[in-house]
């Protein structure tokens, strides 16, 4: 039992000592008769809390930036009109800074036998899951000076999802793929690649192509050219060790490489290639293979949603185990990680050869636009230092990706807003050139 500050005020009022004994203590309590008839009569009157039956139901899902509804209903099977008021309790990252209080809060009443709806509209500011917490209601008399409070658990869970915002460059990226598949296909010579026509030998041709019974049927050197298999298969590699932790702007540098891994696999699905996922710091953090076209991205995404960055270095012989073992045959190793020095030198060189002995490796990384800005920087001493400072962290990324590309990787460096466009132009260039 409650006193609400209306009764308080009553009480203050007309100078009469009001008060409520605690379980194990004795005492007088000296209140004024008609007032304390009055609370009894309301305490009495509010209908019970703890008989409420409560139900949910809505939004499981929703992307970052974007709503989910929970609606929670509400059986009242006493007898008594339910006046009440609720909150429905979710962790801080549900909602916008400073929404909290309005969107968590609701007034309801419910008559005898009835039930009610009242829906919590979430904005969740981080990805990952949203476990409700408890749904806490205070029901109040018809005079509103004592009420009754009681709290009820009923877990809900909303799972928040990457937000894709690459998605605007798909339409344009699948333009050029449809390009480059039969319009104005690319034909290569060489193993791996299936039979698409017959023309004539021109010198520089490779003697392996010639096709001897179509050359003895005609009087010209008759060669068969070939187009890049559409099943290619193709690994996205998320390292989710401390250098992803890091950010660049308002979020982790792993939600660049996440952005820039579904556009890349909406691409490839779409060109009839067989995507896979990844991630990986000191063990598998989440995988995803086997999916058909239709199920990839939708596969990815919810792999992705709890993925959050490890504090600890990434092991890359590990890395490098794990990828193999996910990719058995020849492929397209995508791996976003870091470009600096450190990690590479010590953790990704001395098994690069492992990578590039058996598949394609393209490495990805997200560079921070701040450290352009400061490379420009001049009027101060202060800001030639740091414009120096700058130039030196880039001269040694440039130096870093170069290592990389002599042992035939191929490298993209992009800012957040420029990777997953510059990721899905190389895997074009690279399917362009045969090299797919």
């Amino acid at each position: 039992m409650a006193l609400t500050g209306r009764a308080a005020l009553l009480a203050a009022l007309g100078s009469i000592p009001v008060g409520i004994l605690e379980p194990g203590w004795t005492g007088i309590l000296a209140v004024n008769g008609p007032l304390a008839l009055a609370c009894a009569c309301d305490y009495a009157l509010a209908a019970p809390v703890r008989r409420l039956v409560l139900s949910r139901s809505g939004d499981t899902s929703t992307r970052l930036g974007e709503t989910a509804d929970v609606t929670l209903t509400i059986t009242n099977p006493s007898r008594r009109l339910l006046r009440a008021r609720l909150r429905d309790a979710w962790p801080p990252s549900s909602w916008l800074p400073g929404t909290e209080i309005e969107a968590s809060r609701h007034r309801l009443t419910v008559p005898p036998g009835e039930r009610r709806r009242v829906t919590t509209r979430l904005r969740p500011t981080r990805r990952g899951d949203r476990q409700s917490d408890r749904v806490t209601i205070r029901s109040y008399g018809p005079l509103g000076l004592f009420s009754r409070q009681g709290a009820h658990k009923l877990p809900w869970s909303v799972r928040v999802l990457p937000p894709f915002t690459s998605r605007k460059h798909l339409p344009s990226k699948l333009a050029r793929l449809r390009e480059l598949d039969g319009r104005t296909s690319v034909l290569t010579r060489g193993e791996g690649t299936e039979f698409d026509s017959l023309r004539e030998y021109v010198p520089g041709d490779d003697t392996r192509s010639i096709d001897w019974r179509a050359t003895a049927r005609q009087s010209a050197v008759a060669v068969r050219t070939w187009r890049p298999e559409r099943d290619r298969h193709i690994l996205l590699v998320l390292d989710t060790g401390r250098t992803s932790a890091g950010r660049v702007g308002d979020a982790p540098r792993l939600d660049a490489s996440m952005d820039a891994a579904l556009l890349l696999a909406a691409l490839a699905s779409r060109a009839g290639d067989r995507v896979a996922l990844l991630a990986y710091d000191r063990r598998v953090r989440a995988l995803v293979q086997g999916r058909s076209a239709g199920d990839v991205l939708p596969g990815l995404v919810n792999a992705m949603a709890p993925l959050e960055a490890a504090l600890v270095e990434t092991d890359a012989r590990g890395l490098t185990a794990a990828a193999l073992r996910t990719a058995p045959r020849r492929s397209l190793i995508v791996l976003l990680t870091t470009l600096d020095a450190a990690p590479v030198e010590q953790g990704l060189l001395p098994v690069l050869p492992q990578l590039t002995q058996r598949h394609t490796l393209l490495v990805a990384s997200v560079a921070d636009p701040h450290i352009a800005r400061m490379a420009e920087f001049r009027g101060s001493a202060e800001a030639v230092y740091e414009a120096a400072a700058a130039a030196q962290a880039q001269s040694e990324r440039q130096r870093t990706a170069e290592q990389l590309r002599r042992h035939g990787v191929t490298v993209v460096d992009a800012t957040p807003e420029d990777l997953a466009p510059a990721l899905a132009d190389a895997y074009l260039a690279l399917k362009a050139a045969g090299r797919l």
